[in-house]
């Protein structure tokens, strides 16, 4: 199974992760809120994540790392 770490406090909530997922499996947090006030990305159903790292390609804060 995939491991996403998604690093909230650098997130901007900009959503290109949330695009760019295949399995749109990606969202923007409804809940969560950080020091800057975005909506941090979070995956809403990591055991249907492939790890192909689209997330984390596109993401241009580099704040999501994927493992396999």
């Amino acid at each position: 199974m995939a491991k996403v770490t998604i690093n909230e406090e650098r997130c901007k909530g900009c959503g290109l992760c949330v695009r760019a997922c295949p399995k749109k499996i990606m969202q923007l947090s409804k809940t969560k809120l950080n020091s800057k006030g975005y909506h941090p990305a979070e995956v809403t159903e990591p055991e249907a994540c492939i790890a192909c790292a689209a997330c984390a390609r596109t993401c241009p804060d580099v704040v999501i790392q994927v493992e396999r």
